[in-house]
């Protein structure tokens, strides 16, 4: 096993459900694979998602997850009562540190929350902040669940690097992917 000691390029992609940040995710880290680089996937909501697969049942999968539970677990427990805001971001942050030493690239697709950039972004010059906007979305979120804090605290965020439009086709949305890509290379190569 190859060990780097270097600063990985991180993508943060924000955005609300349903609204393509897996897919985005995804297309990022195929196109630096083809490239020979080797991508990771890490996730902010892993270690409560681990707790609820672990202590409430949950199965794991996307078309029974339990959003409010996560919801409630995540934010208004966590977060609120207990007062560990940055719980997520310390988290994340020391499996980046981890992580750094075998991956070149590091994709965190689940962004919900300002400060996760901002901390992410203060320790680690490489990052790239991706809003996804899906008009017209249709998902089954209750209206409780599309005003939670986790919905809408990135709405007036407006630091993000690139924002995409996820409409028309998965074509489009993996072609404007490529494009941002190709961007980033071109800055990281200026940059030189």
């Amino acid at each position: 096993m190859e060990i780097f000691n270097h600063n990985p390029k991180i993508y943060l992609i924000g955005g609300k459900a349903h609204h393509g940040k897996t897919t985005v995710g995804r297309i990022i880290i195929e196109e630096y694979e083809k490239k020979g680089q080797k991508a990771a996937r890490l996730y902010l909501m892993k270690y409560v998602k681990d707790y609820i697969k672990e202590y409430f049942g949950w199965d794991g999968r996307e078309e029974t997850k339990p959003r409010e539970l996560l919801q409630v677990l995540g934010t208004d427990i966590i977060r609120k009562k207990l007062g560990k805001e940055y719980f997520y971001v310390n988290r994340i942050i020391e499996d980046i540190e981890i992580l750094s030493y075998f991956f070149d690239v590091i994709v965190i697709d689940d962004v919900r929350y300002k400060l996760e950039i901002e901390e992410i972004k203060k320790k680690f010059s490489n990052v790239t902040a991706i809003k996804i906007i899906r008009e017209n979305n249709v998902d089954n979120l209750t209206e409780k669940q599309k005003q939670h804090p986790s919905e809408v605290d990135l709405d007036d965020y407006n630091k993000f690097d690139y924002v995409i439009m996820n409409d028309i086709t998965i074509n489009n949305l993996v072609e404007k992917t490529r494009t941002m890509i190709k961007k980033e290379n071109e800055n990281e190569n200026n940059d030189k």
